[in-house]
């Protein structure tokens, strides 16, 4: 009887530890990595593009639209810690005031740049991807003309805001490159 179940039990360890191997499993990750791949590989950085989408749980299950959607979300997330970091920024009160003023029209900017994200991701889902890249590449612009500003005037903007600052950049571009191939 004892050996019996030992075998029972080792039989249902082998299909657990086999089933992705028997039932397919592995080749819906290796499709995925592919498609992720597929679809970052034309990006700038690919790296950046490939780690928001390994962020996001639903990644897995999505397709090209579905990936361009999680990028945009990943951008907008950006756009928010970009606003975020310029509102505590302009909150100190050694700033002169073109500095604040600086500060507070990327506020806006960022906030206006979310705005169209989210009509982006609402093009994706209609298939109007002609809008959809021309709200990504409006969004962009709030960022451009905000790092431009201070690169003019050569304030000083911390490097950790810097950084966010590129890598909205990079991945604005990398859903620009996604959604064009649509």
């Amino acid at each position: 009887m004892a050996s019996i179940i030992r075998h029972a039990l080792f039989l249902v360890l082998v299909t657990v530890l086999f089933s992705p191997i028997l039932f397919g499993t592995h080749n819906v990750v290796i499709a995925y990595d592919d498609l992720i791949k597929q679809q970052c590989h034309n990006a700038e950085t690919p790296s950046l593009c490939i780690q928001c989408l390994k962020s996001d749980p639903k990644a897995p299950q999505a397709d090209k639209v579905g990936i361009a959607t999680i990028v945009i979300n990943c951008v907008s997330n950006h756009s928010k810690t970009l606003a975020s970091n310029m509102t505590e920024l302009a909150s100190k009160e050694e700033l002169d005031k073109k500095l604040k003023s600086a500060y507070q029209r990327c506020i806006k900017g960022y906030a206006l740049a979310d705005k169209h994200l989210l009509k982006v991701v609402s093009w994706l889902k209609t298939g109007d991807y002609d809008k959809a890249n021309s709200g990504v590449m409006s969004a962009l612009e709030y960022e451009l003309l905000c790092r431009a500003s201070f690169e003019v005037s050569k304030w000083e903007i911390p490097s950790l805001v810097v950084y966010e600052m590129r890598v909205y950049e990079a991945l604005s571009e990398a859903a620009f490159r996604i959604i064009d191939r649509f």
